[in-house]
Formats: C-alpha cells, sequence, structure tokens
C-alpha cells in the first residue's frame, strides 16, 4: 500500500512538474511497473534522453517479480531497456532474444534488438532487426525509421559524401541562407523524422560523430527555413561541435546568429515601447480616478454648502 501510495504521489508530481516546466515534443518512457523513465525536453533541438536516476537494481528486481506473477513479457522486456541504460549490451540482448523466442515478433522486441546491434557495432544485424520492426509497427518511433535504416546503410557502406542528398534526395542550397523546395508538411515532417532519431542517438553519443553532425546540420537548415532562429542557431553549432567542418556551416552560423541578435533588438526595442506604453496607460487611468475622486469631493462640498446656508 505504502508503495503505491508514493508511486501515486510521483505520478501526481511528474505531471505536476511537466505541465509547469513540459515539453511540447512530449516524449515520455514509463516502465511497466509505473517508473518514469526520462521526459524530453521542449522544441526541436535534440539534448537525448536525461534519466532519472534510480536504483536500477531494485526497479529489475520489482520487474522481474511481476513478471513471475503475471507472466506479462512487458515485465521482461522493461528488463532488458534498463540493462541498455546501464550499458549492459550483451545482457540485454541475451535477454530480448529469448523474449523473441517465448513470443516472436514482438515490436519492441525487434526494436531493441536492432538499437542494441547498432551500439555493440553489428549495423548488419541492427538494419535487419529493424526493418522487421518497422514492418512489425510501421508508425513506430513517430514513423521515423526510415531514416534509422538509412542512418545504418550510411554506416555499412561507409558512406563517404553524407549530406541531405544521401539522406533526403534534396539539397539546401549553397547560400547562407538556406532554401527548398520541399512542401511546409514536409518540412515539419522531417524536422519531427531528425529530432527523433538525433534525440535517440545523442543519448549514446556524446563525442564526434559524422552522422549525428551532419544531420544536425540539415535539421539546422530545416528550423532556419522555419524561421526558428534560436532553435537554428543551437542545432547548427551543435553540429561543429559533432565534427562537422564545413565553409557553408560556418556561414550559416554567422547569418543565423545576426539574424538572431537583430530579432532579439527588435523584442527588446518592442518590449521597451510596450513597457512605456503600459507606464502611460497607468498614469492616464490614475489622473482618471484622481479626477474623479476631485469631481466627487468637489460635489460632496458645494452639496454641504448649500444644505449650511438654506440651515
Amino acid at each position: 500500500m505504502k508503495t503505491k501510495s508514493i508511486k501515486l504521489i510521483s505520478l501526481f508530481l511528474f505531471f505536476v512538474y511537466g505541465s509547469i516546466f513540459g515539453c511540447i515534443n512530449g516524449e515520455t518512457k514509463v516502465l511497466k511497473n509505473g517508473v518514469f523513465i526520462y521526459e524530453d525536453h521542449e522544441g526541436s533541438i535534440p539534448f537525448g534522453h536525461k534519466f532519472n536516476t534510480f536504483n536500477f537494481e531494485k526497479v529489475k528486481t520489482e520487474l522481474d517479480s511481476l513478471y513471475k506473477k503475471t507472466n506479462d513479457l512487458d515485465y521482461l522486456s522493461d528488463i532488458g531497456y534498463v540493462l541498455i541504460i546501464e550499458g549492459k549490451y550483451l545482457e540485454a540482448l541475451k535477454l530480448y532474444l529469448e523474449i523473441e523466442k517465448k513470443s516472436p515478433n514482438r515490436y519492441s522486441t525487434a526494436s531493441n534488438i536492432g538499437t542494441i546491434y547498432e551500439l555493440l557495432g553489428d549495423n548488419k544485424n541492427a538494419y535487419f532487426w529493424i526493418e522487421k520492426g518497422i514492418q512489425i509497427n510501421p508508425s513506430s518511433h513517430n514513423g521515423s525509421e526510415w531514416l534509422h535504416l538509412k542512418i545504418l546503410e550510411a554506416k555499412i557502406k561507409a558512406e563517404k559524401n553524407l549530406n541531405s542528398n544521401f539522406f533526403f534526395s534534396t539539397s539546401f542550397g549553397t547560400f547562407n541562407n538556406p532554401h527548398t523546395e520541399l512542401s511546409d508538411a514536409k518540412i515539419e515532417k522531417l524536422i519531427s523524422d531528425i529530432y527523433y532519431q538525433l534525440n535517440e542517438r545523442i543519448t549514446f553519443i556524446k563525442g564526434n560523430d559524422i552522422i549525428i553532425a551532419t544531420l544536425l546540420f540539415d535539421l539546422g537548415n530545416l528550423c532556419l527555413i522555419e524561421r526558428k532562429y534560436y532553435e537554428a542557431l543551437q542545432i547548427l553549432k551543435m553540429a561543429k561541435e559533432y565534427g562537422l567542418e564545413s565553409e557553408l556551416l560556418n556561414r550559416r552560423i554567422a547569418y543565423t546568429e545576426g539574424i538572431y541578435t537583430s530579432c532579439k533588438d527588435e523584442a527588446r526595442f518592442n518590449t521597451t515601447r510596450t513597457h512605456y506604453s503600459n507606464i502611460y496607460n497607468v498614469e492616464k487611468t490614475i489622473l482618471l480616478i484622481l479626477s474623479i475622486i476631485g469631481f466627487c469631493v468637489l460635489i460632496y462640498y458645494l452639496f454641504n454648502k448649500y444644505r449650511t446656508k438654506n440651515n
């Protein structure tokens, strides 16, 4: 009962916190036993999942106990997910392969096996299992797994010419200001798909990675086209941090910084103008109130004077 109460309180606090500081993307991970693993940041900047700190051994023990009581494979699958977070990839792989034998063609099993193989550097097996996962559930991961396959294809082929043409069969030009003939709907879908795939990778990969860097560049270009200047600037800088060396990237960072600074100055001017306008409106209101009070005092004075004279 006590454990249940704690979980209910935690759930309440989680949603209260989320409603105040929450994430517009709304991506969260909750284990079968009610433990919240992460909640993603707001917007299009892929920070990666920030996992909550738990006693993972205790979490795994509880999941295992619930699996034995219910025989629900979701509990067992979540143990594998915790093992991935802990970096115990071989142990997690063994567990998921056992789940696959018990109950073939579960999406979560195929997806997690593919992820583990990729983390282990076995990209061919990763491709097989991610493709299988798409066949089981085409809309998985917000329908972005097609890009996961393109990433694995780049790794398998050791692709040297990584750019937007390779990943998306399009280009954003060579001018300071990127451009595209893609529709607004297609741009929004690409932003969502790239964000999702990058957010997964950045969770585990913090050093130089040319694939991540290239996709960050593309994401930054798309956000810039969408006039999301702050997000575009941060993402383009991340592309540089992840190892992309490009004269075009440098020009676009400088270009975006210029626009963003200009927008901030304009916003500051508008805020100041609004501030003084508000002060002026307050002053007018105060003068009006004082005038009304003064008028009432005058009427009261004249009334009393008239009454005294007649008495």
